[in-house]
């Protein structure tokens, strides 16, 4: 309990903590932003880890040159990052789905079951990896079920640096141009809250719909 409270406050005094880091690190800093936007974007048991914020407060402290953080360096590392993520995630579905979905009798780990994955990431795989970047535990589990699905690599490539370079310049040019706007600066924190709130959202209101639907 203790250490998912020690989470939440790192989550929502993200600004403060991470200006921190590069204070203690200086360009270090960019290391560990890298290894954390690929462990989330990578790994299906890391979807808890700041992303939203993380690029937002990180391109407001890019504004400010913290630690000698540089815009383009941050986005360039960032980048690289949700993608390489991304086509690790892929791979390790890629590797798995064959060896799960193979019980006939299984009302979903079979292959009529991962035929259809298939048939949906070949149609609607490029708008739902690109769309996924935007939602929180989304943009960690589309990835490894376009690579369960098989969807085509070349494909999954495009739609992969698309969907990454969206989510990454818009959040991190965002917290660039306004991270450090006065009134901005003063409720940075507040201002993180609504950025997972607003990204939350979309799930939410799918969620409410479905069991509406239901």
């Amino acid at each position: 309990m203790e250490l998912l409270t020690q989470f939440i406050e790192i989550v929502l005094h993200l600004d403060k903590h991470l200006a921190v880091l590069v204070q203690q690190y200086g360009l270090w800093i960019y290391g560990i932003l890298f290894f954390i936007i690929f462990a989330e974007t990578g790994f299906v048991v890391f979807p808890f880890l700041p992303g939203d914020s993380l690029l937002f407060v990180a391109g407001a402290l890019a504004a400010i040159g913290e630690g000698g953080m540089n815009i383009w360096t941050l986005v360039g590392v960032l980048l690289a990052a949700a993608v390489l993520g991304n086509m690790v995630n892929y791979q390790i579905g890629r590797f798995l789905g064959p060896k799960v979905f193979h019980w006939e009798n299984s009302r979903l780990f079979n292959k009529a079951a991962l035929q259809k994955t298939h048939a949906f990431y070949e149609i609607h795989g490029g708008k739902t990896l690109v769309i996924s970047r935007f939602l929180p535990l989304f943009r960690t589990f589309a990835p490894f079920v376009a690579g369960i699905g098989a969807m085509s690599y070349a494909k999954f490539s495009l739609f992969n640096l698309i969907g990454a370079a969206g989510w990454v310049m818009s959040l991190c040019f965002a917290g660039y141009w306004l991270g450090n706007m006065p009134w901005v600066k003063q409720n940075l924190s507040l201002l993180i809250v609504g950025i997972i709130v607003v990204s939350l959202l979309p799930v939410a209101i799918g969620y409410l719909q479905h069991r509406k639907t239901a």
